[in-house]
């Protein structure tokens, strides 16, 4: 199953996405600019094979719904993501904002 919702954060618009998979759920929450995801996200591969694409993103591991992707912290960032300011620790609600 696939749910897509506009979420408000602060009186801004993003959309949260959520695939049901067999054991396990992928998540992201996106603005125009940028992006949070579940750990499936592979940030690595962002900073190195796409660094050209400077693509805003970070990844928040153990989370199981939007609103754990929203709370917690942030595992690891992409290096764009790092030059808006977004730091490893922050939280989710708080990336999305510098990613407005």
């Amino acid at each position: 199953m696939v749910s897509m919702t506009s979420i408000i954060i602060e009186n801004n618009q993003f959309t949260a996405i959520t695939i049901k998979l067999p054991k396990t759920n992928f998540m992201a929450v996106t603005s125009e600019k940028g992006y949070i995801m579940c750990g499936a996200l592979d940030v690595a591969l962002l900073n190195e094979k796409l660094k050209d694409r400077g693509i805003i993103a970070g990844r928040a591991v153990g989370v199981r719904t939007i609103e754990q992707l929203l709370d917690a912290p942030l595992e690891s960032i992409t290096f764009e993501a790092e030059n808006r300011g977004i730091h490893v620790g922050m939280s989710g609600r708080e990336a999305l904002l510098r990613m407005i």
